[in-house]
């Protein structure tokens, strides 16, 4: 009587494991959804909808892009992890995920604990960018100038709390200099008043800035990538000045809590196959975006570790959401 129950238990197990491996096997049978938390054109969208596509050849089922913007990706995150754990609904998580957790006072969800991380997609560096009238040519020149004219320089983001505006906050704990930041609503809107000097910096990602930098509208100082870019071999890294200082945004993807592991495996191998595709990395390539290539375990641990680091950073700041 006692063995008796232990057996059924034991084959149940069996079954429910058969089960899973069967439903992975046939997994995706219908159209799977991408949700991304942002309008679409922007980096996240362009990353996500390219993927997709080769997901889509893959899989021989549609990969489909949805839209959901509202409260830098909260909007997005929390209809995810609110649908079926059935591996059809998937987040394309941003940095703004990250950031989100201690920017956002009463989160109706608990990022970290309530999706089951899948696989990364890729990571885009930053430049920083000065209106050339600001006499500093080096990050040595520009953090002296700096001490000495505290409060004096501007640095345009693409919103409070936006991941630029938290790169440019990291810069001024790690080097004890005081600037003012100048919210716009997206990058695109700050580049008329770093031309014209009304703002004298911002933290840019590579895509959107480089353009500027390449026709001397705008000075690139520094890469925040810790090495510097093959698209941009002559410009040094902060990290060269400032030990340590390393900031970029990053994109991934992930599912509902409790989405059948074989579902996120099978998910995560496919995802990988296409992250190391020649042909992905040089469409990758023209966004200045480095394809990040995690079990989903590794990404977990990412994911977590860029929690705390945008965390205390959004702490030294001030910065809050509600």
């Amino acid at each position: 009587m006692i063995r008796f129950p232990r057996l059924v238990l034991f084959l149940a197990a069996i079954a429910i494991a058969g089960c899973g491996a069967a439903f992975a096997d046939s997994y995706p049978s219908r159209p799977v959804r991408f949700v991304v938390g942002f309008a679409p054109g922007g980096p996240t969208d362009i990353l996500a909808r390219r993927v997709a596509q080769s997901l889509s050849e893959r899989f021989g089922q549609p990969v489909v892009v949805e839209n959901k913007p509202g409260a830098t990706g909260n909007v997005a995150t929390e209809y995810v992890i609110r649908a079926a754990p059935d591996g059809y609904t998937i987040l394309v998580v941003a940095t703004s995920n990250a950031i989100n957790m201690t920017f956002y006072q009463r989160l109706s969800f608990n990022f970290l604990r309530d999706v089951a991380p899948v696989a990364g997609l890729a990571r885009i560096s930053y430049v920083m960018s000065l209106n050339p009238a600001v006499p500093a040519k080096s990050v040595a020149e520009f953090i002296a100038y700096a001490k000495a004219n505290p409060d004096k320089l501007n640095f345009a983001s693409g919103g409070v709390g936006s991941s630029n505006q938290l790169a440019a906050e990291m810069f001024k704990t790690m080097t004890g200099t005081q600037l003012v930041h100048v919210p716009y609503r997206g990058n695109a809107a700050a580049y008329t008043d770093l031309i014209s000097g009304q703002v004298q910096f911002i933290f840019a990602d590579v895509g959107s800035v480089r353009a500027h930098v390449q026709s001397g509208t705008l000075r690139g100082l520094a890469v925040t990538s810790a090495k510097r870019l093959s698209t941009l071999p002559d410009i040094p890294t902060v990290a060269e000045t400032v030990p340590g200082y390393e900031a970029y945004a990053w994109y991934g993807f992930a599912a509902p809590k409790g989405t059948p592991v074989d579902i996120v495996d099978k998910l995560n191998r496919e995802i990988n196959a296409v992250l190391t595709d020649a042909a992905l990395k040089t469409r990758f390539a023209e966004l200045e975006a480095e394809p990040m290539v995690f079990t989903p375990a590794e990404f977990a641990a990412f994911m977590a570790s860029e929690a705390e680091r945008w965390g205390e950073a959004v702490r030294a700041s001030g910065v809050k959401g509600d």
